[in-house]
């Protein structure tokens, strides 16, 4: 049984924002080691250490209550000058934020956090005392204390204005338009394996799974795969993932315009009544007519802004970063700044969730692969620290999210090498590869350039997963690089995954759905000019060698009639064209779900404006089944054009 019963909406408000609160302390921590007399940071951690002391002990979480307090004296401390900062202190309180990110893991299930680890608490005592410091000691917490913990009372009395701020945000910071955070000079030691998890371990001895699971925590609606909230909670509860906060000008914008949309309806039944009792005069068919559009007009209103309302910034999957690139750069001997832009752009609530382990995996390679060793920098010229960007902007209907690193750059030879001593591509697969292509090659599975792995990387494992979480999210990644200047990771997102833009195409008289962010124009197709390069179908569009697939061998349907036209589309792999028999218009799919049952190749169903249910493609599906060259013989293409024609 849950130790919270009839205190889960309060305790989930706490989480929520309590979490919030701990990540800006995190990154202002990361500040800190840039400017450690800045007082202004050291007032804004003493009041987020506050602010969450204040709700765990109205929640009577007795350890948490007791780290905190800990960690607030220390600052305090700080703050009137009585100490200086070291980075022994800083490793200290980098451990406690750990602490309290493994403590909020079991207030979510619903138990009283245990006590964090003696060497811990013992370090934030004797800093507090003025006495030498040595190495950090080891953040994570148990999972949940001993049974006759669970009820403690809290170490301190309960903080009433220490909770308001937990549950309202009073004091929790917004994001800035451009931030910059540095990471303090390397140290010499190296990663070990062997340090066990919840042991006294200096921040270059931890494994970098720690690490990350320090600075953002690892609750199960974190992890892949999750389906809802333990089993320890009421049924039908909802997780706090599933949640989400408005700005109150938007809800009255929706408020609004559901009442316009009354008045219109309104209007429209009187009109309705008119007609049905025999006027038909012009008047009142114009003013049909205006109702009609009105409502047209309202419904697009709202369904902006209700999309609106699922908008999200960036900044709050942002701020997870700069103490996992801090703490990793420290583990590896370098000197990193990562540098945060575009914080303040909106994306989609579902994709913010989605993104985070893609975004964790490829600033983890760019602090491990792409920037050098100080000492390596230096010798080429380049200032000992290294620069890693996290860019987000909006671009039409699309989101961009930017990953870059001022390193080594990526070597298209040598990765095309590692392919070939792998076996993942042939000799001529290899010399028809372009840099694009062999830039992509990193994203095969078990594909990995470094010759022994590391605790960090190297197993050939991640980037694979990259690729496939961002595809699931309708987007594409591109990478630019240049050799010894750096490498750029570019992402590409839809701005909401409710509505997909879609090109509407035709076989015969049945309508598909194909997704419009794929499409780059549309070509006549002329049999006469259809060619075979290595036994596919082919045409050659201002220079460029492209596969001709028919739709319907991608459905296996027999042809009815000879392709008329071709849709030139690209993916993240390559560009192909579509061969199809008509077009039927653009529209705005709002996407749904066939449950318990999935065709291969089908994304989902939309419906068009007059009803007709229509089929949105797969397009990756469908083209996994033709193979690695993606293309149809041009004799068959010849025979499928002539048994139709």
């Amino acid at each position: 049984m849950s130790d919270f019963q009839g205190m889960e909406d309060l305790l989930q408000d706490f989480l929520v924002e309590a979490t919030d609160l701990l990540s800006s302390v995190d990154n202002k921590l990361v500040d800190l080691e840039k400017a450690p007399d800045d007082h202004g940071l050291l007032n804004d951690i003493f009041r987020g250490f506050h602010t969450i002391k204040g709700g765990a002990g109205f929640l009577n979480a007795a350890e948490l209550v007791t780290l905190c307090h800990l960690t607030e004296n220390l600052f305090d401390r700080l703050r009137n000058g009585e100490m200086v900062l070291t980075r022994e202190i800083m490793d200290a309180i980098m451990d406690a934020t750990g602490a309290v990110r493994g403590m909020f893991g079991a207030l979510e299930q619903g138990t009283q956090p245990g006590p964090a680890s003696p060497q811990l608490l013992q370090t934030l005592k004797q800093a507090i005392a003025g006495e030498p410091v040595g190495a950090a000691a080891a953040a994570p917490a148990p999972a949940a204390a001993a049974p006759t913990a669970a009820m403690a009372p809290a170490a301190a009395g309960p903080d009433w204005g220490g909770l308001l701020e937990a549950v309202t945000g009073a004091q929790s910071p917004g994001p800035a338009a451009s931030t910059a955070v540095s990471v303090s000079a390397p140290v010499a030691s190296a990663a070990s394996a062997s340090a066990p998890e919840n042991t006294g371990t200096s921040i270059t001895e931890k494994l970098p799974e720690q690490i990350i699971k320090e600075a953002i925590g690892r609750r199960p609606s974190d992890k892949p795969g999750y389906q809802g909230p333990p089993v320890s909670r009421r049924e039908g509860e909802k997780s706090r993932d599933n949640t989400i906060r408005v700005d109150t000008v938007r809800l009255d914008q929706v408020l609004n315009l559901s009442g316009e949309i009354g008045l219109t309806k309104n209007r429209l039944n009187a009109l309705r009544n008119d007609i049905l009792n025999g006027n038909h005069e012009t008047d009142t068919m114009s003013a049909l007519d205006q109702a009609v559009s009105q409502l047209d007009l309202l419904v697009s209103d709202l369904q902006s802004a209700v999309m609106k309302t699922r908008m999200q910034p960036i900044g709050r999957l942002f701020q997870k970063y700069p103490r996992i690139a801090r703490d990793l750069a420290r583990g590896l001997g370098k000197d990193v700044e990562l540098v945060l832009v575009g914080e303040e752009t909106e994306i989609d609530k579902t994709m913010i969730e989605d993104l985070s382990d893609p975004i964790i995996h490829l600033i983890r390679n760019a602090v491990d692969h792409g920037v050098e060793l100080p000492d390596v920098r230096a010798a080429s010229g380049k200032p000992k620290k290294s620069e890693v960007r996290l860019e987000a902007r909006q671009e039409g209907d699309h989101i961009l999210l930017l990953v870059s690193d001022d390193g080594r750059g990526m070597d298209p030879e040598k990765l095309r090498a590692k392919a070939l001593e792998k076996g993942i591509i042939t000799d001529e697969e290899a010399n028809a590869m372009d840099e694009r292509q062999s830039f992509n090659l990193i994203f095969q599975p078990g594909f990995s350039t470094v010759e022994v792995a590391s605790d960090v990387s190297g197993r050939g494992v991640g980037m694979d997963v990259v690729k496939t979480n961002i595809q699931k999210l309708s987007g594409s990644i591109e990478i630019k690089s240049v050799m010894g200047k750096g490498t750029t990771f570019v992402i590409s997102l839809p701005l909401t995954l409710a509505i997909l833009p879609v090109l509407l195409v035709e076989l015969g008289d049945q309508p598909f759905a194909v997704p419009l962010s794929m499409v780059r124009e549309i070509l006549p197709i002329d049999v006469n000019i259809v060619q075979e390069v290595g036994g596919s179908a082919i045409m050659v569009v201002r220079g460029e060698v492209l596969p001709l697939l028919p739709l319907t061998s991608l459905l296996g349907w027999a042809p009815e009639r000879v392709p008329e036209y071709g849709v030139l589309m690209q993916s993240a792999e390559s560009s192909f064209i579509l061969a199809i028999d008509g077009f039927a218009g653009r529209e705005d799919a709002v996407i749904k779900s066939l449950e318990g049952f999935r065709p291969k190749g089908v994304a989902g169903v939309t419906t068009l404006s007059n009803g007709q249910i229509v089929l949105i493609l797969d397009m990756k599906e469908l083209l996994a089944g033709l193979g690695e060259n993606r293309g149809v013989p041009r004799s068959a293409f010849v025979t499928e054009v002539a048994a139709a024609a």
